[in-house]
């Protein structure tokens, strides 16, 4: 009897083991749209940006936000994007460059001047990975440069201020007196003058990029100088928002301030940054990289002018579409003819263009500017 007992106790055991192991989840290889997706992930390029503001500037650092998410959206083969943003100009960015680079990220693009010696030095620790520097003029095997010619529509924008100033005074909020802000000021000048011959552009320098307080005092300042425009080389919408507040009108800079601040932002010049970042990216995938010093104009379509407001006159739009269109089919440039410098020297003469030496270079202000600048106008052919 013990021994029956015995053995239908084990054959118990057995059916319920059965039951409990025809009850357990089966493991199944991974779904064959999964195994896509991670494939994908793991082909898709990395690429890392280096900012220098917050996105929410709505300016410079908006606008080459703007552009990563273009590349994100148009890289055949997909991209996989970071960024980083407010890191300071010095150590901070070769720290953060480096780790990018450690990380292995296939293409490292950073956005501010001061990046620009960081930016080399991990390029020739990392030679297996692509860098871009934006602004600036340092290059390597694998690390490229990118610029655009915002002086042209920067001189356009000067057009339409000349030309709906009452007060003859145009007040341009500064960043630092270095050559691309200086070009970016005096070609502004040269389009005010152009349209008005009376008016003049006085600049006050923040020593800043990203300073929201000083840019607005900065604004306000030349307000209380009389001006009715503002423009600006800063980051940030505070010299337009000051401008509105005061019941002036604005020129805005890098993306569409009118969007954010109104319609006193009366057009402004603008980056499009996306489809040069899309071409080191399609380099850096394929293989493809030649290491170049990119400065593209409103031909190739990096700058432009953003969209006029309903207060600029249908015959100042007029004009400023002409000249653009002169620009853009290369039947002349910004800095040609004959004109003189801050000082009154003359340099440049009828039939004569400067150079993109001549204009990198740019360290003194044209004819119509009131404000300090380092150097000062050379005779033409000196």
């Amino acid at each position: 009897m013990r021994t029956r007992h015995s053995w239908a106790v084990v054959g118990l055991m057995l059916t319920l083991a059965l039951l409990i192991g025809a009850c357990q989840p089966v493991a199944q290889a991974p779904a064959a749209e999964e195994m896509a997706d991670e494939e994908e992930m793991a082909a898709a390029l990395k690429v890392a940006f280096v900012y220098v503001a917050p996105i929410g500037d709505l300016g410079w650092t908006y606008a080459h936000d703007q552009g990563r998410v273009f590349l994100e959206e148009n890289l055949e083969g997909g991209a996989e994007t970071v960024f980083i943003e407010n890191v300071p100009e010095g150590p901070d960015a070769e720290r953060v460059i480096r780790d990018f680079a450690q990380k292995g990220y296939d293409l490292v693009i950073t956005t501010s001047f001061g990046y620009m010696d960081p930016t080399l030095t991990v390029a020739q620790e990392f030679p297996d990975a692509h860098f871009v520097h934006v602004s600036g003029f340092k290059t390597a095997d694998n690390m490229s440069t990118l610029f655009g010619r915002m002086y042209q529509p920067r001189y356009l924008s000067g057009l339409v201020a000349g030309s709906m100033t009452e007060s003859n005074v145009i007040g341009y909020v500064a960043a630092f007196p270095i050559p691309e802000v200086i070009r970016g000021i005096n070609a502004f000048t040269l389009g005010v003058r152009e349209a008005n011959p009376d008016a003049e552009v006085r600049v006050v320098w923040t020593n800043t990029w990203f300073g929201p307080p000083e840019e607005k005092e900065a604004a306000e300042a030349l307000l209380d100088q009389g001006a009715d425009i503002i423009a600006q080389h800063q980051d940030t919408t505070e010299p337009q928002k000051a401008a509105a507040e005061r019941g002036g009108t604005s020129i805005g800079y890098n993306s569409d301030m009118r969007v954010f601040v109104g319609d006193s932002v009366l057009t402004g010049p603008v980056w499009n940054w996306g489809p040069a970042f899309l071409k080191f990216a399609e380099q850096a995938r394929d293989d493809s990289w030649e290491t170049t010093q990119y400065w593209g104009g409103m031909d190739d379509g990096i700058v432009g002018l953003a969209e006029m407001s309903p207060m600029v006159p249908d015959d100042v739009a007029a004009m400023v579409a002409e000249k653009q269109a002169m620009i853009v089919s290369a039947e002349t440039d910004v800095f040609c003819g004959a004109m003189s410098g801050q000082n009154g020297v003359q340099f440049l003469d009828d039939g004569q263009c400067m150079d993109d030496g001549q204009m990198l270079g740019m360290d003194w202000f044209v004819e119509g500017v009131v404000g300090e600048a380092p150097g000062e106008a050379a005779p033409s052919g000196n």
